[in-house]
């Protein structure tokens, strides 16, 4: 009997939700077969089998969250003894207990539901007089509404909307003294909405969601953070990227390269020159990286993606433009691969199409930095005595203190400004 696990399918990945099953016990299973479909902090991926047999047994069901390394299934011969343990519904390593669900991301509106069955109500507490408080009543929008037996009757005696009342009882239950106090504002003229909360909504966190505000929370409580801004005139790199794209257009298979393909490009650049910003901070060594992987931000519905351009340095403005326009497809679509979104040594935040002139990003770890591109403005300069209107835009490198220092970010900047404002220089 072989025993199929979470895998770890990223370099941060400590857990990941099963969606839902593309195989059911009983079913023959081949070798690369896919299992099931995982949510992971930031992508959702189907599961192979690296066995081949029938699946025998599922030991978690659609809509638990499992550490990396849990059993979740086994996979044997058809008529092969179960062991004891897949007689219960999780396994029973400590390894395979599940932590708390999250609530699937906006993409993955299809996969089965959390749960297969009705929830579990909630334990209700018994009231003041020793009964039983009633479990709930429906609200006007659906919602449960949980008060006790005594508050409930004096409230329809008084007429009075129980939704409109804020409960202080546990878990939120309306209780009598919540009742009595909203009748005591309606003697008093008192509008009642004035002693209750605003209305919220809890929508649990997804895999992503919940990874974004771990890792960035770590980033800013251990990576002592420094910011450094600079403004560079683009007025050449527009001239050039329409070179570029006039002559992209007639190629076999066009492409369009975008200001943030050649930021890329550039960053590769100025990295391959000062390798000492392409580094890790591992707690006691600074971890010098072979390869340029610039990491590329995608804002999606669910929360922030990072796809890397692997070999950046080594690739041309127009194979940039191609692989940065698929990692932003595959990734919109949930189409990501782990290797994909592993392994970035360097990352751009560009916010510039959304008007944001200029901001500060915290760095993704394990990484010392991480750039933030403001928009393109036409800005009134002087140059040679004159007032002339040039195309400008503000840059703010983030960086991590323990790895680098101030005069090590500026140096890295003016590279980055020379070669944005003189683009011919990241091609020789």
């Amino acid at each position: 009997m072989q025993t199929v696990v979470m895998p770890k399918l990223g370099d941060t990945m400590e857990e990941g939700k099963i969606l839902r099953w593309l195989k059911q016990e009983g079913d023959t299973v081949k070798k690369g077969d896919a299992l099931a479909e995982i949510e992971t902090e930031k992508v959702n991926i189907e599961v192979e089998s690296f066995f081949a047999g029938t699946l025998r047994k599922i030991l978690v069901p659609a809509g638990e969250t499992m550490a990396v390394g849990a059993p979740i299934a086994l996979v044997g011969a058809a008529n092969e003894a179960l062991p004891a343990a897949a007689n219960a519904t999780q396994a029973s390593a400590p390894a395979a207990q599940p932590v708390a669900a999250a609530a699937p991301a906006a993409q993955t509106a299809q996969a089965a539901p959390a749960t297969p069955s009705t929830p579990a109500q909630p334990q209700i507490p018994a009231s003041g007089n020793g009964h039983v408080a009633a479990p709930f009543a429906t609200g006007e929008t659906g919602g449960r509404i949980f008060i006790s037996p005594i508050a409930r009757h004096i409230a329809a005696e008084h007429n009075l909307d129980i939704a409109q009342i804020q409960g202080t009882g546990p878990g939120g239950r309306i209780i009598r003294a919540d009742v009595e106090a909203a009748l005591a504002r309606q003697e008093s003229g008192q509008p009642a909405a004035a002693a209750q909360a605003a209305p919220v909504e809890a929508v649990a966190l997804s895999q992503m969601r919940k990874t974004i505000a771990k890792r960035l929370q770590q980033s800013m409580q251990t990576a002592p953070h420094f910011y450094v801004t600079m403004t560079i005139d683009t007025t050449r790199l527009g001239e050039f990227r329409n070179a570029v794209n006039e002559y992209a257009a007639t190629l076999p298979q066009p492409v369009k390269v975008s200001f943030n393909d050649l930021i890329v490009k550039a960053v590769a650049t100025a990295l391959t020159h000062m390798p000492e910003v392409n580094v890790s901070f591992d707690g006691e060594r600074l971890l010098f990286k072979k390869a340029i992987n610039v990491g590329v931000a995608v804002a999606l519905p669910e929360g922030l993606i990072v796809p890397v351009v692997r070999d950046a340095d080594k690739r041309g403005v127009l194979d940039i433009a191609r692989e940065s326009k698929r990692l932003v497809d595959a990734a919109r679509a949930g189409k990501l691969k782990p290797e994909d979104f592993s392994g970035g040594t360097f990352s751009v935040s560009n916010l510039g199409m959304f008007g944001v002139d200029e901001f500060t990003a915290i760095i993704n770890p394990p990484e010392s930095a991480i750039l933030a591109v403001g928009a393109i403005v036409p800005t009134p300069v002087v140059a040679n005595g004159q007032v002339v209107v040039r195309d400008q835009m503000k840059v703010t490198l983030s960086v991590d203190h323990r790895a680098l220092d101030g005069a090590v970010a500026a140096r890295f900047l003016q590279d980055l400004k020379r070669l944005l404002e003189q683009p011919l220089g990241m091609l020789l």
